[in-house]
């Protein structure tokens, strides 16, 4: 059976949008990884002082993902992502004058708010702008964010060491440089002819108590990302105090993160043959995903005591990871269009219940019992994700195929979702 190539190619436009949003990802970068170490060490905070700041940073990152789909339609998106990067960029700079623990949390918890209500939007506008290239650039942005990440962390404690006050000017100094970019470059596109609007799913109204009765594009999805955000939460609650209670050194944890963002980078050969011969369809390629994450963690609580398997683990768990996080927000604006946002916003919310209870959850359970039975439950929580998966296709499928013809002229998917060869 023979399967044209896929087109990979990206607009010329796109370049510099891409480069920007690495950038801003390296400039966020700067904050979230010293949190923990600014509250207890600038402001002489306790640990559960800084673990109520991340759970209010959290809180607000899913609240305001939310709010910015929600504020799509009614703001445009160069207003909402212009007007959000702008005041992200002044509750950055607002942390130079947090010295006492309550204006941090609240301006930490602002910023979060404020970044996050971008995220809907930007994805909204990428998945609409461009149609016909929506699922290489959200796979470039997936990976381009990782690199600014990674970037990002290095340089974080290097300039907190010289002042945590120059930490949060650049971050604030970066953001801002991506609202003018984000400002001209709406100002200089011009609309595409190629991209003709797709509805995959007729929308019921335009109001968001409407939207929200289409239960069927976003509970099972958002269900499934709530179960994997919940299992995630195993790597900083669980591998981590694990491996400092066995006595490794602490890069030990720095290793497995350094595996994950190598392989995200190396590893995209791969996950294109996946996507391109095993999986072909967006909602395949999330069930593989969650089902991947199931069996690094069964194996890493199988054999946690060895740390090869914890690496093993990881390098599992990131191909889960490369089939999943770039699918979401591909899947969600094929089968919304104008309404993506909106439902981005949604899904995201919900995904994030599972970040806000996961620490908890799994910090009891490691006093209690150690790490055995946080990785059986983010085990069970990932094979939770794959039955939410594998309903939420089974949902769409029916109106998958003839979106995908129109969005892609030169490949043929059935109506059961299964792409269909050529005649040689």
């Amino acid at each position: 059976m023979r399967y044209p190539r896929l087109n990979t190619s990206i607009p010329r436009e796109t370049y510099a949008f891409l480069v920007a949003r690495l950038l801003n990802a390296m400039g966020s970068a700067f904050i979230w990884p010293l949190t923990t170490i600014y509250v207890h060490n600038v402001l002489l905070g306790n640990y559960a002082e800084a673990g109520w700041v991340l759970f209010g940073q959290s809180l607000a990152g899913g609240i305001g993902q939310f709010a910015g789909g929600a504020a799509y339609q009614r703001l445009g998106p160069t207003r909402l992502i212009v007007g959000s990067l702008a005041l992200t960029a002044m509750a950055q700079w607002s942390l130079m004058l947090a010295h006492t623990f309550p204006v941090y949390a609240l301006c930490i918890a602002c910023n979060s708010f404020l970044i996050s209500a971008t995220q809907p939007a930007l994805n909204a506008f990428v998945g609409n702008r461009w149609k016909a290239h929506s699922a290489r650039l959200f796979n470039t942005m997936y990976v381009m964010t990782n690199i600014g990440i990674a970037v990002g962390t290095a340089l974080a404690g290097v300039i907190a060491s010289i002042s945590f006050t120059l930490t949060f000017f650049l971050n604030g100094v970066l953001t801002w440089s991506f609202a003018i970019f984000m400002w001209r470059f709406f100002r200089r596109i011009k609309p595409d002819p190629d991209d003709a609007a797709v509805n995959a799913l007729p929308q019921m109204g335009a109001s968001g108590w409407q939207l929200l009765r289409n239960y069927r594009v976003y509970a099972l999805l958002g269900g499934g990302m709530l179960a994997l955000s919940l299992a995630l939460a195993a790597w900083n609650s669980g591998v981590a105090p694990y491996l400092n209670q066995t006595g490794h050194q602490p890069d030990a944890y720095s290793v497995l993160w350094t595996v994950n963002g190598t392989l995200i980078l190396v590893g995209q050969p791969v996950t294109n043959w996946i996507k391109r011969r095993v999986t072909k369809t967006p909602t395949a390629q999330l069930v593989l995903s969650s089902a991947l994450y199931a069996v690094a963690f069964a194996g890493m609580a199988l054999l946690h005591r060895a740390y090869p398997a914890l690496v093993a683990g990881m390098v599992v768990a990131t191909f889960g990871e490369m089939l999943n996080a770039p699918t979401v927000p591909e899947l969600v604006t094929r089968m919304t269009g104008p309404h993506a946002a909106f439902y981005l916003g949604l899904v995201g919310a919900i995904g994030n219940v599972g970040s806000l209870l996961g620490p908890v959850l799994f910090g009891h359970l490691f006093d209690l019992a150690g790490i055995s039975p946080i990785l059986w439950v983010a085990t069970g929580a990932c094979a939770l994700a794959t039955v939410a998966y594998a309903g939420y296709a089974r949902t769409v499928k029916p109106v998958m195929a003839p979106e995908l013809n129109a969005r892609h002229p030169r490949r043929r998917w059935s109506r059961n979702g299964e792409e269909q060869s050529f005649p040689k």
